[in-house]
């Protein structure tokens, strides 16, 4: 016995021993990670991340970005019974535990030891070890990692409570299929909101983080459903969260979750686009991740109708140049159903509401087709009617062709759908429509289908504008005294340079009217004689003088092919430039980001753009409060004394060389745009004067112009000018109508012609007609009255000035020019006769 109590001494001093020893390296291990655990507080105040959000000015959404869909929803709004399905899925005791399931955690050390680490075992993790992981530690599988796992958990439950942990849990948590957090879970996988839920759809979302990418709904509905049914259904029922019979009628419901993206509701791409460029710009690459909320200036309708207008304008365009083959074709494996011909079109995008469709036989009268989604069409009679071919004709076995459903007739709304054939046209198409007034940009398309070219034409291609910028050459010659009764010959002309080339400008149709008035020039777009008038004011003059509506002096061509609108521009500049005929003369910069708001709603950004002010007394620079001024000159233009600028004056005839120098008094023309100490004016780019006698002239080329098509507007202050360039590769409308200013361009990416005859008032101008029929609705009538400095005065149709206001041709002219006309009134050559060909040396 005495050998026994001596063993039995020994072993229990030596288990103290190693009990004192293990608690010091516990101990020592607790210290060195314990120091080195992050602060928890900083939980309270994570910023996760979440997409950008782009909207119109209405509130409605037009896009997001980011690389995940995430939106934080706070614990106090998530609906009991989601909250169950997960404590019942991922931890039952989480309200009762402080961090850690010990007896979890033992048999995960255990069967981690077991294994020798190579092998993933059941972690036993709590919520609260979950939220750790997530947000402080990596996926190591390791004691040291699970052991800092606990620690960390332990100091959260202290310092947290455990609404906060839960809520940070259900935020944090990966879904699968990019989807992060479980609202963005329940929107994804059942396009609901997470009160919408029913009890199997929240069992099936609380079952994804185990297993978010292979056992999710829709990659892996099997293993989903045993998951529900078999284990978070019944625990929710053994913990009380839900009755047998709740839980029996929601096993028996099928797995149902699909694919739902976010509700866009308003079809802005191009402009959203736009948006993600412009705010990385300005706040860097990772603003797509923190949750702002930015408003544009888009108006919903408005962009709707751009969108209807630039489709229905190319399908009516492409269908007069009639059926092209398909360029593309499938092959059809042998014995393949629909829904596998189908799958064939799965990489081929919806253009402009047109669905890609394979064509699976041709008869002599119809055509049997297979979409994307298996299912089948046959077309016949009024569906293929507009191709003028036969069937057989149109497409081949495995052939991909467009089609496009029919709107439903509104006084049949339960019609079947009906389909016709259509084609993607081979033009393209930009629109941009601004608020004349401060530049805000209401609508925009970039091109007929984002889907198939993220190019934005709008904004980025540079294209000939051809007649539709000759009303800045116009302005730059009444800036040197011309005016709308002047006259300039329409004759032949020949230039010559140094080295003997000669350059031929012609007319359209190649005929010559003689001596005629630049209203009736500017009506007619007679190209002889815009070049002409540049000829007479100066090449260099002109490209200061245009460089005031907004364009860069550098892209204007310095010789006299400018005069035919040879200049490579952008649409949305060429709007920008109209603005300033619409506006009374000033400069307004686009723009179309309103505000930015941070996911807390704090306002970091709100937009106070430069307006164009003509009752103001003063055009102030960009930026700054309007303000008296003395007077001064820009560009060696003189403002006069109130900023607007002075008129350089040249004779009426464009044949002789005279020039004379008058002020004129400041513009007090009317404006409903409110004047007051705070209000930043834009600049003023062009006499008001001018300005309003361009706008006078434009709308002439709508009541009896190139653009009488628009008279359908039945507007009196609608106005503009088409433009087209040689071979018709390009064609174009811009114009203005109660506050907004629209240009439309067409033409195609390769620079190929549009086709023969395809102008300006053929192609554009149609889409422009279309989308300002709706924008024009309910609007106003814009027709301000003549500023100040400017006299009534009545001419022949020769351009004669005739005696008092009555009778003749009623024009309005600046007061300085009226002695002028007056002196050289004997010398406007009265006779019909065509002027022989001219010659002319340039430098």
């Amino acid at each position: 016995m005495p050998r026994f109590s001596r063993l039995l001494r020994w072993f229990l001093l030596g288990s103290v021993a190693i009990c004192l020893i293990g608690a010091l390296v516990v101990g020592a291990l607790v210290y060195a990670i314990n120091s080195r655990l992050p602060d928890v507080q900083s939980l309270r105040h994570i910023e996760l991340q979440e997409p950008m959000y782009v909207y119109a000015r209405d509130g409605r959404l037009i896009g997001l970005f980011g690389e995940m869909r995430r939106y934080p929803i706070d614990i106090r709004k998530v609906p009991a019974r989601v909250k169950q399905a997960f404590i019942a899925a991922e931890d039952a005791n989480f309200y009762e535990h402080h961090g850690v399931d010990f007896t979890g955690v033992a048999r995960a050390i255990w069967l981690l030891a077991k294994t020798g680490g190579q092998e993933r075992v059941a972690g036993g993790s709590t919520i609260t070890q979950q939220v750790a992981k997530q947000f402080f530690l990596s996926s190591e599988y390791s004691f040291r990692r699970k052991f800092a796992e606990m620690l960390l958990a332990m100091k959260m439950e202290r310092e947290l409570s455990k609404d906060e942990i839960f809520e940070l849990y259900l935020n944090k948590s990966f879904f699968g299929n990019r989807a992060y957090g479980v609202a963005a879970a329940a929107e994804y996988y059942y396009g609901k909101t997470l009160d919408q839920l029913n009890l199997d759809e929240a069992a099936t979302l609380a079952g994804i983080p185990k297993f978010p990418s292979s056992g999710n709904p829709i990659s892996n509905p099997d293993r989903a459903r045993i998951r529900r049914d078999n284990y978070i259904l019944p625990r929710m029922a053994e913990l009380g969260f839900a009755s047998r019979v709740e839980v029996d009628a929601a096993r028996q419901v099928p797995m149902h979750a699909a694919p739902h993206e976010r509700q866009i509701e308003v079809y802005a791409p191009y402009v959203a686009e736009m948006v993600r460029q412009q705010m990385v710009e300005r706040y860097g690459g990772d603003v797509l991740n923190k949750g702002y909320h930015v408003t544009t200036t888009i108006d919903p309708t408005l962009q709707a109708a751009a969108d209807r207008a630039v489709v229905d304008g190319l399908r009516v365009y492409d269908r007069r140049h009639g059926w092209r083959k398909p360029n593309k074709t499938v092959q059809i494996p042998a014995g393949a159903d629909a829904k596998a011909i189908g799958h064939l079109l799965h990489d081929i995008p919806v253009q402009g509401g047109l669905l890609p469709a394979v064509v699976t036989a041709n008869e002599s009268s119809q055509l049997q087709l297979v979409l994307a989604d298996g299912q089948t069409l046959t077309l016949a009679g009024s569906a293929l009617s507009w191709t003028g071919k036969p069937a057989a004709a149109l497409a081949q076995r495995g052939d991909v062709v467009r089609v496009r459903r029919l709107p439903v007739p509104a006084d049949k709304p339960n019609t079947p759908p009906q389909w016709e054939l259509d084609q993607l046209p081979l033009a393209q198409v930009a629109l941009v429509s601004l608020d004349a007034d401060n530049g805000a940009l209401r609508a925009l398309v970039g091109g007929y289908s984002f889907a198939g070219n993220k190019f934005n034409r709008a904004v980025q291609a540079r294209r000939q504008p051809g007649s539709s910028f000759k009303p800045f050459l116009y302005a730059a010659a009444m800036e040197r005294g011309f005016n709308p009764a002047s006259i300039v010959l329409d004759a032949p002309v020949v230039f010559k340079d140094r080295k003997g080339h000669e350059w031929r400008p012609q007319n359209d149709g190649g005929n010559f009217a003689g001596p005629m008035r630049l209203r009736e020039a500017l009506v007619q777009s007679r190209n002889l004689v815009s070049v002409r008038l540049l000829d007479t004011i100066g090449v260099d003059y002109a490209r200061r003088y245009i460089s005031h509506f907004g364009f860069d002096e550098a892209s204007l061509p310095p010789n006299l092919s400018m005069s035919l609108g040879t200049a490579s521009l952008t649409p949305i500049s060429v709007a920008r430039g109209y603005t300033v005929f619409a506006n009374g003369g000033f400069l307004t910069t686009p723009w179309f980001i309103d505000s930015v708001r941070d996911r807390d709603g704090k306002e970091l950004f709100k937009e106070s753009p430069a307006i164009a002010c003509p009752s103001c007394t003063v055009a102030a620079t960009p930026g700054q409060a309007a303000a008296p001024a003395p007077s001064g000159k820009v560009d060696g233009f003189d403002l006069g004394p109130a900023g607007t600028a002075a008129a350089s004056a040249a004779p009426a005839q464009a044949s002789t060389g005279k020039a004379a120098t008058a002020s004129m008094p400041a513009n007090t023309l009317t404006s409903s745009t409110p004047a007051d100490s705070s209000s930043k004016v834009a600049p003023r780019a062009i006499d008001s004067r001018v300005a309003w006698q361009l706008a006078s002239m434009m709308r002439d080329v709508v009541k009896r112009g190139t653009a009488t098509a628009a008279r359908v507007l039945n507007r009196d202050d609608v106005g503009g000018k088409t433009g087209s360039t040689n071979d018709h590769r390009d064609a174009w409308f811009s114009g203005f109508g109660g506050p907004y200013v629209t240009t439309v361009w067409v033409g195609r990416d390769d620079f190929q012609s549009l086709g023969y005859r395809e102008y300006g008032g053929k192609a554009a101008l149609p889409i422009w007609i279309s989308y300002m029929a709706v924008a024009l609705k309910d609007q106003p009538l814009r027709l301000p009255d003549p500023p100040e400095g400017m006299v009534k005065v009545s001419v022949s149709a020769s351009g004669r000035l005739l005696p008092g206001v009555e009778g003749g041709i009623t024009e309005w002219v600046k007061a300085e020019d009226l002695q002028r006309m007056e002196e050289d009134t004997l010398a406007i050559p009265d006779t019909d006769t065509q002027p022989s060909e001219e010659s002319f040396d340039i430098f």
